[in-house]
This record gives C-alpha cells, sequence and structure tokens, in this order.
C-alpha cells in the first residue's frame, strides 16, 4: 500500500496505526482464540520490542490497547519506549466466536464447515454462536474515532488490537460493505496497518506493514 505522505505533511491531518499483537501459542497451533486471555510467547514478546522501536520513531501522541494480554503486553513495549500511559478498552478485543474458540482450523472446518463457508463468502455469521462482524466493528470502530478526534492536527494515535477487530474496524472507517471486509488481508503478528486524514475521510495508506514507510513519489502522490 502507499505510505504516510498526506498525513505525515503539517497541517495535512492525523493517522492511526493499528498494531496487531505478538505470537502467542495459539496462534502457532492457529488455534481460533477470539476472548480467551492467551499470553504471548517468547517470540512474541521480542516481536514487540522490534516494532515498539520502530513505531516510536513515529512519536505517537495516544496508546490505547485491548485489555487482554497479548495485546496489553505488546503495547506496554511501545509505552515504555515513549513514556506514554496505554488506555485499556475492553471493547477492542477480538470477536468473541462462542464454541469455536480454542478450536484448530482444522477442527472448525470439520465441525462447522458450513458456517465456516458462509462466513468467507462474506454472510453474516455468528462464529460458534459468537459476534457479527459488524458488532464488532460497532464496539471498536468508535473506540479508535473518539481517541483520534482527540489528537492534534498531524497527531498520531497506536491502536494495539487483534487482527479480526482491526480488519473490521479498517472496513467500518473506510465505509466498505461489510461482505467486502474480507477482501482486507490478514495481519501478521506485530505488524500494522495505518489510516491517514484526507480531504475526504480515512484512507488506507499501510496495510500488514513491519517497516516504516517510505514517502510516495509519482502520479498517485
Amino acid at each position: 500500500m502507499s505510505s504516510f505522505s498526506e498525513a505525515g505533511r503539517p497541517g495535512r491531518g492525523r493517522r492511526v496505526i493499528l498494531w496487531r499483537h505478538g505470537q502467542t501459542l495459539w496462534n502457532v497451533e492457529r488455534r481460533f482464540q477470539g476472548t480467551t486471555d492467551v499470553e504471548l510467547t517468547e517470540t512474541g514478546v521480542a516481536q514487540a520490542r522490534r516494532a515498539a522501536r520502530l513505531l516510536a520513531s513515529l512519536k505517537p501522541d495516544t496508546i490505547v490497547a485491548s485489555d487482554l494480554k497479548r495485546a496489553a503486553n505488546t503495547a506496554a513495549e511501545l509505552a515504555t519506549l515513549t513514556g506514554l500511559d496505554v488506555t485499556h478498552d475492553e471493547a477492542l478485543r477480538e470477536t468473541y466466536a462462542g464454541v469455536w474458540q480454542g478450536l484448530t482450523h482444522e477442527e472448525i472446518i470439520s465441525r462447522h464447515g458450513d458456517e465456516y463457508a458462509a462466513w468467507k463468502r462474506g454472510e453474516p455469521v455468528r462464529r460458534g454462536g459468537g459476534e457479527l462482524e459488524t458488532e464488532v466493528a460497532d464496539r471498536a470502530a468508535p473506540v479508535v474515532l473518539r481517541n483520534a478526534e482527540k489528537l492534534p492536527e498531524g497527531g498520531t494515535l497506536v491502536v494495539v488490537s487483534h487482527g479480526g477487530t482491526i480488519r473490521t474496524t479498517i472496513g467500518r472507517l473506510l465505509g466498505l460493505d461489510p461482505r467486502a471486509w474480507e477482501s482486507l488481508g490478514g495481519l501478521s503478528n506485530c505488524c500494522w496497518s495505518v489510516l491517514g486524514e484526507g480531504a475526504r475521510g480515512w484512507r488506507l495508506l499501510e496495510h500488514n506493514a513491519g517497516t516504516l514507510p517510505e514517502p510516495v513519489l509519482g502520479d498517485d502522490d
């Protein structure tokens, strides 16, 4: 995706960095975590520390995070480097997925294949009897917007959350039809996406990034 070219210029708007937590054991085992409070692995802590060094160089103004340990502990690494406090909000938790939680990807397909297929088609599905993706966006997107509105002109908000929640939030803030949210690819552990405030609302400037951005040079600048 493109870079911070619009949001990074003085007076050209605010930016929101949506940062996924570091690796957990359930990530490695491909288990659906949902709202289960799973700790970071040693690798996950190392990922958070590496990413925090990069994100700290962007001089964020505010950090908000899910209160689940994997997100809260990831956010803590950035807080240590920046001196900022972290505001924890349960509205930024991952999608609650009922009986899917704790199951591996293969177990979900084996036991709930029709439900899984319907979700992948973009149908509104309560996976495992849990939340709809639109309900996740209903709780998470307002948290992002409230905190973004408090930023100074050209300021930066870091939101530390979960892959599914970040995807639904991006979809909502960009005004995409919920059936199209799946077209936004997933985030790797400790990678991030960036929304910049432009003249016509929020724009997706970076997606699943793990390095600092380069300016956009060319016709789309």
